[in-house]
């Protein structure tokens, strides 16, 4: 089991930034990835970013430029980084270890851009 607790959301207008942490606590090893999703309201969760554990990093096209995974090993923590944030921006955001075999999920936490 993995546990993961997110943190920073909030309501920032558009133009700003906010820096979303995720807490990983557990069974850590097999892990291939860590990575941030979203939800929107009446859409599909989504991926935001990933970043393996050899540290290799992948972005959303829509976010590409303005959004920065990184990870600190000896915290357990990845943070995502959110810059020149647009109203579509606005979701929840769930932070997700990636195994093999299953996949493990925080809470999720809510992110709001204002025009």
């Amino acid at each position: 089991q993995v546990q993961l607790v997110e943190s920073g959301g909030g309501l920032v207008q558009a133009g700003g930034s906010l820096r979303l942490s995720c807490a990983a606590s557990g069974s850590m090893f097999s892990i291939n990835a860590m990575g941030w999703y979203r939800q929107a309201p009446g859409k599909q969760r989504e991926l935001v970013a990933t970043i393996t554990s050899g540290g290799s990093t992948n972005y959303a096209d829509s976010v590409k430029g303005r959004f920065t995974i990184s990870k600190d090993n000896a915290k357990n923590t990845v943070d995502l980084q959110m810059n020149s944030l647009k109203p579509e921006d606005t979701a929840v955001y769930y932070c997700a270890a990636l195994k093999t075999r299953k996949n493990y999920w925080g809470q999720g936490t809510q992110v709001t851009v204002s025009s």
